[in-house]
């Protein structure tokens, strides 16, 4: 129903955690002294465009245990630095689940085959290493390294994806940055962590409630309108609606959503 945007470059799951401020009543959120929070732990679907899947834990909750239970075999986890296990890496290889995680630049890196880069390049490094230190956290598995600058930043990125260059690696790990956009307008446009529900079940139910509510626009944006989900449509969406509900009744001009009247005299202001 949706495009696959990244076909090319396999299953893509970014995960990453966010924290929704809860109230001091909600005694199972623990965050610290004074501060109750919960975490959502998200599995995004990057080449569709959508959350995958969630779960939900007090705001000290680890996130490193829900890659295992977010991805599916043949799925590629990609991830941050705060994802970085070298057991983590060698327990998804076990169990053909792949990654693209951001590492730590200082990682140690035992070098069992160099691969060769372009010079000039902005990919300055590419391996297939064993990481950690020898006898206490080193991987049992080689990993791949691909070290790229990007505007003067150094980022080292370590993979079991052995199929695609060294290139189509650091775009997968820029295509992670979609996780962030995504919490970025759920929790402004969905309205998603204005708290109705207390309860760790009730507050999932309402977790859920938006992730279906973004899954519907998504397929409306696309279906109707061939684009991603955006905060333009939903209100032309919403004005249609109100027009609808109105429909035959004494209404001599139809409804115009407020945030559009705003926008214009803005606008209008603006060039005056």
């Amino acid at each position: 129903m949706l495009p696959d945007a990244h076909k090319e470059l396999g299953a893509l799951i970014s995960l990453d955690g966010s924290l929704i401020t809860a109230v001091l009543s909600m005694f199972w959120a623990d965050y610290r002294d004074g501060a109750k929070k919960a975490k959502a732990h998200c599995g995004f679907d990057i080449n569709h465009g959508i959350p995958a899947q969630v779960h939900l834990t007090d705001g000290n909750g680890a996130e490193r245990p829900f890659v295992d239970q977010i991805l599916t075999e043949g799925q590629t986890g990609v991830m941050d630095r705060g994802y970085q296990s070298h057991e983590l890496f060698d327990l998804l290889q076990e169990q053909g689940k792949h990654f693209v995680c951001r590492i730590k630049s200082k990682t140690t890196r035992t070098i069992v085959k160099q691969h060769q880069t372009d010079e000039g390049s902005y990919i300055f490094y590419d391996a297939l290493v064993l990481l950690g230190t020898p006898g206490q956290n080193q991987t049992q598995e080689s990993v791949r390294v691909v070290g790229y600058e990007i505007s003067g930043t150094k980022y080292y990125v370590a993979t079991d994806r052995h199929d695609l260059t060294a290139d189509q690696i650091a775009t997968i790990y820029k295509l992670r940055w979609s996780i962030e956009s995504f919490f970025k307008w759920w929790k402004e446009h969905l309205k998603v962590y204005h708290l109705i529900a207390r309860s760790e079940y009730g507050l999932m139910v309402q977790i859920l409630g938006g992730l279906i509510t973004y899954l519907l626009m998504a397929i409306y944006c696309h279906e109707e309108f061939n684009e991603k989900v955006s905060i333009r449509r939903i209100r032309q969406l919403r004005t249609k609606i109100l027009n609808e509900l109105f429909n035959g009744q004494d209404n001599p001009e139809p409804i115009e959503d407020n945030n559009f009247k705003e926008q214009k005299i803005k606008s209008r202001d603006a060039k005056t």
